[in-house]
């Protein structure tokens, strides 16, 4: 078979708008699948930046009422990606964040929003757009969940579909009383349909209605068939048995390459790692701390939650400091925990600081200066981080779950003795696990040959997409529906 075609539609999508790995993965996935001659085009809302980027774009499809008002597709190109773009200015021409309003809520109407764009994209798979035909439609998260569930109660015969959990604690559960709006017969309100523990749950319906469902690693789609981790689903998520499947991420390495990376001080490469250093001394300065080669530079960027442990991290974090080493974070979230560190940095500004937003060009300096990248999540569906921090040659320490126990090597005895550490695991999720941790990666950095020898295994670890393109390109012909 050649020439797939599958539209992949998402709430976000990098670089066009962006809150989490979801538009990451949304972003680099097309690119990557054209080796695997699989044509995607990308269904997302036509939020104001979106739009503007779509200005010359061509109208697809109309709508008299979708939802309530008129309502059209466009279709365009923008950032090398080949879109598609609900103009429905009652549901998305707002400023912002894609779900959230101006007091930091959700949107009152977000099940109608997002119920909108999944049923333009089973409608989409179903023939609405004469010149794109899909044969699988590819759903991602809570927000496309409801698109395998207009694809089953569709009166013809539909494309395969797939639905990728990025992250199960996000689900996308509304009253019972959306269901009325959401044009499903009344069939699809039972425990075999939409109904979710008396409610509606859009995430719920994907994962039942779906012909095969992935999430963002091994270690994690196992994790979420079991009641510590099934956030609800996992029982669900078992009566699928063989249809999930663990696919880890990989990260756009033409965006994410140190040797020619405008943002860094210094480019480099594993050839070159010792001009790596000029970046470290370029993040110091940057961060205000002193100016050191001996001290490990140690450095978190990320969103700050429970979920990614943030708060052990802040319990361990006088470990670093008190043993000479330094510490930069990225970041911004929960409001105690930016007091935490910020106190922190207050109280030890030679050691510590903070930079509380995310910059996506800073970010790329972090992975580059930074000598250890601390992820200490409670779960990870996969990471990016870690991914990241491997391509730039910084020790990512993380915690032994989901998608960062399947890409960092850790470095226990007998893995640093084989020379084929990448970093380092810890486990259970607690600050004195952490601590033991962060002892190694001293005594990994006071020892220059293992810590060289760990950056260049990260350096050389292949965390692009090309693997993961192969994996869901065979996912796709395994669901294909094909005419004749």
């Amino acid at each position: 078979m050649s020439g797939l075609k599958v539209l992949s539609v998402a709430s976000e999508v990098f670089p066009l708008v962006k809150t989490g790995g979801l538009a990451d993965v949304a972003g680099a996935l097309p690119g990557a699948l054209v080796r695997e001659d699989v044509e995607m085009r990308t269904l997302l809302p036509a939020y104001p930046a979106v739009k503007a980027k779509l200005a010359g774009g061509e109208v697809a499809h109309e709508y008299a009422d979708l939802f309530g008002a008129p309502a059209r597709i466009i279709a365009g190109r923008s950032a090398g990606l080949d879109l598609f773009a609900l103009d429905a200015p009652h549901l998305f021409d707002r400023p912002g964040n894609p779900y959230l309003g101006p007091d930091n809520t959700d949107w009152p109407d977000n099940a109608r929003r997002f119920a909108a764009l999944a049923r333009v994209g089973a409608d989409i798979g179903l023939g609405a757009i004469a010149a794109f035909q899909p044969q699988v439609v590819h759903a991602h998260d809570w927000q496309a969940g409801l698109t395998a569930a207009y694809l089953r109660y569709a009166a013809e015969r539909g494309p395969g579909s797939l639905i990728t959990i990025h992250n199960l604690a996000f689900q996308g559960h509304f009253p019972v009383s959306v269901f009325w709006e959401l044009g499903l017969p009344d069939e699809a309100l039972g425990l075999d349909g939409v109904e979710y523990y008396g409610g509606v749950g859009f995430l719920k319906a994907g994962l039942l209605f779906s012909d095969v469902v992935t999430t963002v690693s091994p270690t994690y789609a196992r994790e979420i068939q079991t009641a510590e981790f099934g956030m609800g689903l996992d029982g669900l998520l078992r009566s699928r048995g063989g249809a999930v499947h663990g696919i880890v991420n990989g990260v756009d390495d033409t965006v994410w390459n140190p040797n020619t990376d405008s943002a860094l001080a210094q480019p480099y490469n594993a050839l070159r790692i010792d001009m790596r250093g000029r970046n470290k001394t370029a993040l110091q300065n940057r961060l205000g701390l002193t100016r050191s080669v001996d001290r490990p530079l140690f450095a978190v960027v990320s969103r700050l939650s429970h979920q990614k442990g943030l708060d052990l991290l802040l319990h361990a974090l006088p470990r670093i400091v008190d043993r000479g080493g330094q510490f930069g974070l990225l970041g911004a979230g929960e409001r105690l925990l930016e007091s935490g560190f910020g106190d922190a940095a207050a109280s030890r500004p030679d050691s510590v600081s903070c930079v509380f937003d995310y910059d996506e060009k800073l970010a790329h300096l972090f992975q580059a200066g930074a000598d250890f990248i601390l992820v200490p999540s409670r779960f990870e569906p996969c990471g990016l981080t870690q991914l990241c921090a491997l391509r730039y040659g910084a020790a990512p320490i993380v915690s032994r779950v989901g998608g960062l126990a399947d890409t960092v090597i850790d470095g226990n005895e007998a893995a640093l003795a084989a020379g084929v550490a990448t970093g380092f695991q810890f486990a259970p999720p607690t600050v004195d696990a952490l601590a033991r941790a962060i002892d190694l990666a001293f005594a990994t950095y006071h020892d220059p040959a293992a810590m060289r020898r760990m950056r260049l295994n990260g350096m050389r670890a292949d965390v692009s997409w090309r693997g993961p393109a192969r994996r869901y390109a065979d996912l796709y012909r395994s669901v294909a529906k094909i005419d004749g």
